[in-house]
């Protein structure tokens, strides 16, 4: 006979079906993901740190795990939710299973239950905490223990480099502040020849400014952004100096800076299929997005910031620009790790700004 786990959600159901991962188990809070590839970049984005992921594409696995995809050193989400794992994957680059690397990092999963009977729950009622155990006669008290637990509000602390260090490029110099980054940033930034110190989140303005950056940006990363105090004031410092530009969290953080507020959404943006316009041009393009917050488009009216795009499902802000500095910001990943590719050129737009920026001050300290 298998062995069986249950996934417990804090409204008091559960969810029976077979251990995957590691048998440490786990609590967070349970969210969904839409995307139908790109788990290896999902599970290994920091963005999820301390959630527990639902994946609703119904088969998670079929082309492996490989060394290179890993969008941080080590993934810090607190487990996952399948409805089928692939033991046997086929691909070229594959180097291990799914199930494989979530041993590795001492992840929790279960596998053979109704995730789209979860997602609904989530979608319905919003975003839940949850748990797993391996003990049925254990789920009444694990949902008294859910009610009652608080779940931590300090995860950009967990996630960021604790040191500075250098990418180094042969061009712009930008300094990254890592609330959580996505690797896949800083590969942008290389592949367009910049030079990219990474620093923590909760470097000052000034240190900043004496690195002497081309460009300043805000990455993605866990968590609500007004628990991120130390940034606004950063922020506060930088913008006018130097060209700025957020991502994600960065977008929401640069707004917070600018006299705007956040609010948690019902269950978040996560997924690979994301549409947003540009209000400027019309276009739409498909975007990769991982947020539980966004700001609230009314707080922007007396700020200095302008919304340039909006998500087409639901209306929120996804994209800010300062009316007269050099700064924007998009709340999904132009990146892309994992999904399209559509807003690769907000980083060209973002290397067109620095090097506008330079010949402007060349031109006034002639």
């Amino acid at each position: 006979m298998l062995k069986q786990r249950y996934l417990v959600l804090e409204d008091g159901s559960y969810y029976e079906g077979y251990p995957i991962g590691s048998d440490n188990l786990t609590l967070g809070e349970i969210v969904f993901n839409t995307a139908m590839t790109g788990y290896q970049e999902t599970i290994s984005d920091p963005s999820y740190t301390g959630q527990i992921i639902t994946f609703t594409y119904p088969l998670i696995g079929n082309y492996g795990i490989n060394r290179d995809d890993f969008e941080s050193l080590v993934p810090t989400l607190n487990g996952v939710v399948v409805k089928e794992i692939s033991s046997q994957p086929s691909n070229f680059r594959k180097q291990k299973t799914f199930d494989e690397v979530l041993v590795e990092y001492d992840i929790p999963g279960i596998s053979g239950v109704d995730t789209r009977s979860i997602t609904r729950k989530i979608r319905k009622h919003g975003v839940l905490k949850a748990a797993f155990t391996d003990n049925k006669a254990e789920i009444e008290q694990i949902v008294t223990q859910l009610k009652a637990k608080e779940l931590p509000r300090n995860e950009v602390t967990t996630v960021s480099t604790k040191s500075p260090y250098v990418s180094t490029g042969y061009g712009l110099n930008v300094v990254l502040v890592d609330f959580g980054k996505k690797q896949n940033i800083v590969r942008e930034l290389n592949a367009r020849g910049c030079n990219v110190t990474v620093v923590p989140y909760d470097t000052t303005a000034e240190e900043i400014i004496r690195m002497s950056p081309d460009g300043v940006m805000l990455s993605n990363g866990p968590g609500d952004p007004e628990a991120v105090e130390t940034a606004v004031e950063m922020i506060q410092g930088i913008l006018g100096q130097v060209p700025f530009f957020g991502i994600c969290l960065g977008h929401q953080l640069f707004a917070l800076a600018q006299g705007a507020t956040s609010f948690k959404m019902k269950f978040g943006h996560r997924g690979a299929n994301h549409p947003v316009k540009d209000l400027k041009t019309g276009k739409i393009a498909l975007t990769s997005q991982n947020h539980g917050y966004a700001i609230d488009k009314d707080s922007l009216i007396n700020t200095d910031l302008e919304i340039t795009h909006i998500a087409i499902n639901d209306g929120t802000v996804e994209g800010l620009r300062h009316k007269t500095l050099p700064a924007f910001s998009v709340q999904y990943h132009p990146e892309a790790c994992p999904g399209p590719s559509d807003s690769n050129y907000l980083f060209d737009e973002f290397i067109d700004m620095m090097n506008e920026y330079k010949t402007k001050e060349r031109t006034i300290n002639a």
